[in-house]
């Protein structure tokens, strides 16, 4: 189980980045998710996407960010707009995220991270 997230850099407020995460040696069969970790935080959920296509978006990238999927090429995307400096963070993908009843948990394996920097 291998996954490499990519996409991340440098980009000024209201600016648009497009992240990537490629898996290899398993199949997507369940939701996959995109977390991020600022500074001196936790790591927060950000967006998960259903193997059947439900979409949870956290309030503070509703309306920005868009995940989507596809099981044919083992990969998950999150197309980032409208940029914020609070945005910026290291941000991960998971392989196996479920809703429970005590909200999302992570079962999966983690990427290495790709670094994105909000700043003028």
């Amino acid at each position: 189980v291998h996954l490499v997230e990519s996409g991340g850099g440098l980009v000024q407020p209201g600016g648009s980045l497009r992240l990537s995460c490629a898996a290899s040696g398993f199949a997507f069969v369940n939701g996959m998710g995109w977390y991020r970790q600022a500074p001196g935080k936790q790591r927060e959920l950000v967006a998960v996407i259903s193997s059947g296509g439900s979409i949870y978006y956290a309030d503070s990238v509703k309306g920005r960010f868009t995940i989507s999927r596809s099981n044919a090429k083992n990969t998950v995307s999150l197309k980032m707009n409208s940029l914020k400096p609070e945005d910026t963070a290291v941000y991960y993908c998971n392989s196996d995220v479920r809703r429970l009843s005590a909200g999302y948990q992570t079962f999966g394996s983690w990427g290495q991270g790709t670094q994105v920097t909000v700043s003028s």
